[in-house]
């Protein structure tokens, strides 16, 4: 009964558009209230609780995105992504795309990563021809590798959620990330040459080690970062301190594109960011108290083993379930009162929690493209003055190529599992 009074009081609030935070907090000391004998007033102290040092890292990469997408690090990164591929049938978007990938890898973000690219991208398309939709479709979509490719946000609240390392979860995005973008590219190139586009003449060396120097210090936060974390010189924690201070630094004094009058309006970006993440975090950690200790997982894992079902059949369950939710809420919300319920059948079912943890992100990335609530359509919405609905038909062939690439990613766990195998 308490359950079934929970999930009616959440989805109920979330369907009548109370704040997901909000919603958490009401469903769950509601039913501490009418159903447990649970003390409310200990609410604060397991929100505390539950906000574990590793969470230090979220706003530092914000703030480290933020201060990168807000300079002319974006721009440099496409003018090297083109330089590379910018002659081939489709070279511009597939260099759009190839841009979200290094992008992806400055912020961890999703929406950073299409509003860094796509406004630098979006006319560069239309200049040359393309269709809007078309550059519209590969933007929006290529920008969700920003949960996916680390250092991502999501993947740091998964992994403090599921006492997970945050390490080896960082390597496990790598493959899965470069290979969904190599599918992106791979189908752009195709699609520019079905709409007639040719190739041209290639870039000199001479050209691309230019473009190369010029965003060499914009790359170079990715080998600070990721290489420092993996040479052991630094935790994730402490990455993500480094590399706001990283950011700060090539913006202001090396780029020289970011003012001290710009700054102001950069923290406060970063912080509303931040405060609306670790809002979401401290209810998701009281209302997962609440399943925990009610034994809600263990229920339904039992209820499942009895049932004999496989693990390729639950994560069949897992992926559905995932994406009808991504469709209405947040990543980070999604990950915070999942994982509780789900990781603990996976594990009975000999599922690998990182494997898991890198299914659900990319289940997370399909949320990111998909109505009512999914972020990348409205800021593509904002940047090119297209309706919601347009923006949502012009990325539905990406999505099939990212449902092939979670099919993958789902079913063949060594895409995640094989460079994380390598700390061990």
């Amino acid at each position: 009964m308490s359950v079934a009074f929970l999930m009616i009081v959440l989805f109920g609030l979330l369907l009548l558009g109370v704040p997901v935070a909000v919603s958490l907090g009401v469903s769950a000391v509601t039913t501490m209230l009418l159903f447990t004998s649970y003390d409310v007033m200990g609410v604060p102290e397991i929100m505390l609780n539950g906000l574990k040092p590793a969470l230090m890292a979220i706003p530092m990469f914000i703030l480290a995105g933020s201060l990168m997408s807000k300079g002319s690090s974006a721009q440099r990164i496409v003018d090297f992504a083109t330089s590379l591929v910018g002659h081939l049938p489709g070279g511009l978007p597939m260099s759009a795309i190839l841009a979200c990938i290094i992008f992806a890898a400055v912020s961890g973000s999703s929406p950073a990563t299409v509003v860094a690219i796509g406004s630098v991208m979006f006319a560069a398309l239309k200049q040359a021809g393309y269709p809007k939709s078309y550059s519209v479709g590969a933007i929006t979509s290529a920008g969700s590798l920003g949960i996916l490719i680390p250092p991502s946000v999501v993947m740091i609240v998964y992994g403090v959620t599921a006492e997970a390392s945050i390490e080896k979860l960082f390597l496990a995005g790598v493959i899965p990330g470069v290979m969904v973008g190599g599918m992106m590219m791979l189908y752009a190139y195709f699609g520019a040459k079905r709409l007639g586009f040719v190739a041209t003449e290639p870039a000199s060396l001479k050209e691309r080690w230019h473009k190369f120097k010029k965003s060499f210090w914009a790359l170079l936060i990715v080998v600070v970062v990721i290489g420092g974390i993996y040479a052991g010189l630094f935790t994730a924690t402490e990455a993500a301190g480094i590399s706001a201070v990283y950011a700060f630094i090539v913006s202001m004094f090396v780029y020289r594109d970011i003012k001290f009058k710009d700054l102001y309006s950069i923290f406060l970006d970063a912080a509303i960011t931040t405060a609306m993440i670790f809002f979401i975090i401290g209810f998701a950690v009281v209302f997962a108290h609440l399943l925990t200790g009610e034994r809600i997982p263990h229920k339904i894992a039992e209820y499942l083993v009895s049932m004999d079902m496989s693990w390729w059949m639950f994560l069949i369950c897992v992926n559905i379930a995932l994406f009808i939710m991504g469709q209405f809420m947040e990543p980070s919300s999604v990950v915070m009162i999942m994982t509780p319920l789900l990781l603990p059948i996976a594990v009975s079912l000999g599922i690998d929690p990182i494997h898991f943890g890198i299914v659900m992100i990319v289940n997370m990335e399909l949320g990111m493209l998909t109505p009512p609530v999914g972020l990348n359509l409205f800021v593509a919405s904002s940047l090119t003055g297209l309706s919601l609905k347009d923006v949502t038909s012009s990325i539905i062939p990406w999505l099939c190529v990212l449902i092939v690439g979670l099919g993958l990613i789902t079913y063949v766990p060594e895409i995640s599992l094989w460079l994380p195998s390598l700390l061990e």
